[in-house]
C-alpha cells in the first residue's frame, strides 16, 4: 500500500502537472579572476569597437586627403609668398604680397581672366540649355531609352586628348570639315585658330560636346524625382506640354539646375586640357596672341615654360578664390531659394 502524505492529506502534484519547481541554487558559483578578465576585456573591446570603427573606416579618405589636397594647397599658399624658381625649389626668398600685386599689373593675367569668362560663359550657357532640352526628351518613354542615355554619356567618357584632336581636324583651317562645309554654301574659310572669338568658340565647342551628356543625365534623374500628380494637375487644368514644361518642369529643377550651372562655372575656372592640346605644339600660350590662354594654362606657362613657381603659386590662390567666392555666391542664392519657397 502506497503511503500518503502525512502533511496535508493529498499527494502534492508534479511540477509539470501545476506543481511548484524545485527551488534552484540561491546563487550561481563566482567567476574565477581570470574569466572576469577576460570578459571585462571582451567588453571594453566592444565598447571601443563602437566608437573608433567608424574613424578607422573613414581615416584613408582624410589621410589621402591631406597627403594631396590639404599639404599642397598650403605649400603652396606659403609658395607665393616667397620667389620660388622651379630649377632650384628648395630655395626660397620672401617677398610677401608681392606675386599678388604683379598679378594686379599683368596684362596677361588680365587677358587670361578675360578669356577664362568668355569661354566659360560661351561654353555653359549652350551646353546647360542643350543638357535640359535633351533631358526633356529622354524623360518620355521611348524604345530604347537605355540605349539613348548611355549613349548621351559617351562623350564623357571620352579622352580629353582624343576629342580634342578630333576637334582640331575638323576646325582645321585648309582641310578641315566645318570649312569645308562652310565653303559648300559659299562662306570664305575661316582661320578658327588665329582669330579671338573663332578661337574661344571652337575651344568651347568641345566643352560643350563633352558635358552635355553627362549634365542631361543629371537633369533626367531630377525630372524622374518630380511627383506626377503635379504633371496631371497641370494637365487637367488645360496646360499644354510646354507650359507644364515652363511651370512645372523648370520650377522643380531649381536646385539641380544652380547645382550644374556652379559645378560647370568651376570647372571653366580650371579649363586646361581643351586649349593646351587645340594649340598643338605651340604650348601654353593659347595661340599666338594669347587670344584663348586660359587661367589654367597661364598658371602652367608661368610654373613650368618660365620656371616661376612663385607667380604660378599666386595664381593658384588666386583661382582658389575665384572658387570661394562662386560658392559664396551659390549659398546666396540658395539661401534666397528657400526662404521664397
Amino acid at each position: 500500500m502506497t503511503r500518503m502524505s502525512t502533511t496535508s492529506g493529498t499527494a502534492a502534484p508534479p511540477a509539470g502537472q501545476g506543481g511548484a519547481a524545485p527551488r534552484r541554487a540561491a546563487s550561481a558559483a563566482p567567476l574565477d579572476p581570470k574569466e572576469q578578465r577576460r570578459r571585462a576585456w571582451r567588453s571594453r573591446r566592444h565598447h571601443w569597437d563602437v566608437k573608433w570603427s567608424p574613424y578607422a573606416f573613414v581615416a584613408p579618405f582624410f589621410l589621402f586627403f591631406a597627403a594631396f589636397g590639404l599639404f599642397p594647397l598650403l605649400y603652396t599658399g606659403w609658395s607665393a609668398l616667397h620667389r620660388v624658381e622651379l630649377t632650384d625649389p628648395t630655395h626660397m626668398e620672401w617677398v610677401g604680397m608681392r606675386n599678388f600685386s604683379r598679378l594686379w599689373e599683368d596684362e596677361f593675367f588680365w587677358n587670361a581672366l578675360q578669356n577664362t569668362f568668355t569661354i566659360g560663359l560661351i561654353s555653359t550657357v549652350p551646353q546647360l540649355l542643350m543638357a535640359l532640352g535633351l533631358a526633356h526628351l529622354l524623360n518620355y518613354k521611348l524604345r530604347g531609352s537605355m540605349f539613348f542615355r548611355v549613349a548621351v554619356l559617351t562623350p564623357y567618357a571620352t579622352s580629353v586628348a582624343a576629342a580634342t584632336l578630333v576637334f582640331v581636324l575638323l576646325f582645321g583651317r585648309d582641310y578641315g570639315m566645318i570649312n569645308w562645309a562652310l565653303g559648300s554654301i559659299g562662306i570664305d574659310k575661316i582661320d578658327w585658330q588665329n582669330g579671338t572669338w573663332t578661337s574661344q568658340f571652337a575651344v568651347s565647342t568641345i566643352v560643350i560636346w563633352r558635358w552635355t551628356g553627362y549634365n542631361a543625365l543629371i537633369y533626367l534623374a531630377a525630372m524622374q524625382a518630380v511627383p506626377h500628380d503635379l504633371y496631371e494637375s497641370a494637365s487637367l487644368d488645360g496646360a499644354s506640354r510646354w507650359q507644364q514644361f515652363i511651370h512645372v518642369t523648370i520650377p522643380s529643377l531649381r536646385p539641380t539646375i544652380l547645382f550644374t550651372v556652379v559645378v560647370s562655372t568651376i570647372g571653366a575656372t580650371q579649363l586646361f586640357g581643351e586649349p593646351l592640346l587645340f594649340n598643338g605644339s605651340a604650348g601654353a600660350t593659347g595661340g599666338g596672341d594669347h587670344q584663348f590662354q586660359t587661367l589654367g594654362l597661364y598658371l602652367y606657362e608661368q610654373g613650368w615654360v618660365n620656371l616661376h613657381l612663385g607667380r604660378a603659386s599666386a595664381i593658384a590662390w588666386t583661382m582658389f578664390l575665384i572658387l570661394l567666392l562662386i560658392a559664396a555666391a551659390n549659398w546666396l542664392v540658395q539661401r534666397r531659394l528657400r526662404k521664397s519657397q
